[in-house]
């Protein structure tokens, strides 16, 4: 996505609790000359902002022009993840923009292939199961975190329902009510006149 040199971008990302959030970016800085965004953006850093459901901030560093952030999550819920450059220019002049390249990845346990190149095969097998034990645990504590998200889902709709019905009566009862207040004011209208 591309930035303003002093503007702020948020992602927000939904995470279950207790899971591990890996993030990596690149900034390339655009060269007016050249008409052409740069390999990298010398001399830039990023802010990085991390804040949990609740409010409170979880992760705020700077970093270089290029990085990797990482953080854990406490709470299950959307978290949110905000970049902007450590440009020192004032708003007016700081009119370059900005490439940034950002990839994260939610839950992930990186596997050290290097390791598994052991000599001794009972290793290997072995940390390849304690890997695969690994993402078993991830994979049932998304299905828990999905399945608290359904469940407050139904909930919300079924309580909606309901307030949709209630006020589907109270309209039907008005309209009833409403009605007979006019054939009566209509059939007092023309007693007065003496049209019936």
């Amino acid at each position: 996505f591309h930035i303003g040199e002093r503007e702020e971008k948020c992602i927000i990302e939904d995470v279950p609790s207790d899971t591990l959030v890996m993030g990596n970016y690149k900034a390339q800085g655009w060269d007016i000359h050249k008409q052409e965004f740069l390999q990298s953006a010398p001399g830039l850093g990023m802010f990085v902002t991390v804040t949990t459901p609740s409010g409170d901030v979880l992760l705020s560093k700077l970093y270089g022009p290029q990085g990797t952030f990482s953080f854990t999550s406490y709470m299950s819920g959307e978290h949110i993840i905000c970049l902007q450059s450590n440009s020192t220019r004032f708003v007016a002049f700081a009119g370059s923009k900005l490439r940034i390249h950002l990839d994260i990845r939610v839950g992930e346990h990186f596997f050290d292939e290097s390791v598994v190149q052991a000599k001794d095969k009972v290793d290997e097998v072995n940390l390849r199961l304690e890997h695969l034990i690994e993402e078993i645990h991830h994979i049932s504590k998304e299905q828990n975190y999905e399945r608290e998200r359904e469940e407050k889902f139904r909930k919300t709709s079924e309580e909606t329902n309901s307030n949709i019905l209630w006020w589907a009566i109270v309209q039907t009862l008005i309209l009833i009510s409403i009605g007979f207040w006019q054939m009566k004011s209509l059939r007092d209208f023309f007693i007065s006149k003496k049209l019936v």
